[in-house]
């Protein structure tokens, strides 16, 4: 593409309750089901994802339709902000992922070594995160679609687990379908890049009742609202280098999360291989990417209702999610253990 295309994001808005993929270039949005009849919502574009893109840019050099009204749009309960993209098979995480987030975390629980000075601590996990990127693997874990939220919805706080806790993460969404990818060639198939805070619940990683597993990332990361996404997909062409990224995350407006994709530990190459030499991943699919520091559990201050998080990663916008409390309702299965019964 010539260096004077106009550079656009991807999203996708409820209008009047109807879940319409749009194209938003500066204070322009447009929907894509007049420029492209058939695509009805952003995973139709995966099909063909480099033509759909041309398509879309000629489309702005002179364009055949005119912008949604922003009266329309603006128009309370019209229109709501939902993920641009809706994943379809699990969520793909990295965790343990940045170097400051590792020595935060060794620091903070000790990680088995109770007697040891925060000084070793910290020597012993930067040792660790050497030798890992040197010979090592990455560690993902998946999460579930039904998690993924809009960028402007709540975040629900769950009636089950306490500490809940924010990661701002750099998500990569993949264009093509992608099995056993070399390191050198892993950016080919991204599709584009979005805003991903992966919500956690901490109390609930530790399993002491099964000693030989260890954590439960099920129980801890897959209430609904535990992944706001979005607002926007920003094609990878737009995207000069995902890996000099700013991260930004303020809770209440005061910053507590500030670093760059560059202090990633595996890069987004490094996770795309490494993940496609286990799995098959599909179009439309997300990988997360690991969170830097300045997590809840560092600062020793966890969501609570009322609480309203940011996230800024540069070019790809901002997300705004306010928290609800829990309902203050146990689900059944917990209902019934705390009553000591069968379900």
């Amino acid at each position: 593409m010539s260096d004077t295309v106009t550079a656009f994001a991807l999203a996708t808005f409820a209008i009047d309750e109807v879940a319409t993929p749009v194209l938003v270039v500066a204070d322009d949005v447009y929907d894509i089901r007049t420029i492209l009849p058939g695509v009805e919502r952003t995973g139709d574009l995966f099909g063909a994802w480099d033509e759909n893109l041309d398509t879309l840019a000629s489309f702005l050099v002179e364009p055949t339709a005119p912008p949604l009204s922003r009266d329309r749009l603006e128009q309370d309960g019209r229109v709501r902000v939902l993920p641009p993209v809706q994943p379809v098979g699990p969520i793909l995480a990295a965790g343990v992922n940045y170097r400051e987030h590792i020595l935060q975390m060794a620091v903070a629980h000790k990680l088995g070594q109770d007697g040891a000075s925060d000084e070793q601590l910290l020597a012993d996990a930067a040792a660790e995160i050497d030798r890992r990127v040197a010979t090592g693997d990455p560690y993902v874990w998946t999460g579930l679609p039904s998690a993924v939220s809009g960028a402007y919805d709540d975040i629900q706080l769950p009636d089950i687990g306490t500490s809940v806790d924010w990661e701002a993460e750099l998500g990569v969404v993949l264009g093509r379908r992608a099995y056993r990818v070399d390191t050198a060639n892993a950016l080919d198939y991204v599709a584009g890049y979005v805003i991903v805070n992966d919500v956690s619940a901490r109390s609930l990683v530790p399993r002491p009742d099964v000693a030989m597993v260890g954590t439960d990332w099920f129980r801890a990361k897959n209430h609904p609202t535990f992944f706001p996404t979005g607002p926007l997909l920003v094609p990878a062409r737009f995207v000069a280098d995902p890996m000099d990224l700013d991260i930004q995350l303020r809770l209440n407006g005061e910053l507590k999360q500030d670093s760059s994709t560059a202090n990633m530990a595996f890069g987004v190459r490094e996770l795309i291989s490494y993940a496609s030499s286990i799995a098959a991943l599909e179009p439309g699919d997300v990988v997360i990417t690991g969170s830097p520091a300045g997590n809840g559990s560092h600062w020793k201050r966890f969501l609570q209702g009322g609480d309203v998080v940011e996230i800024t990663i540069s070019g790809l916008g901002t997300q705004r999610t306010s928290v609800k409390s829990p309902t203050g309702s146990l689900p059944p299965w917990q209902a019934s253990r705390a009553r000591g019964e069968d379900v």
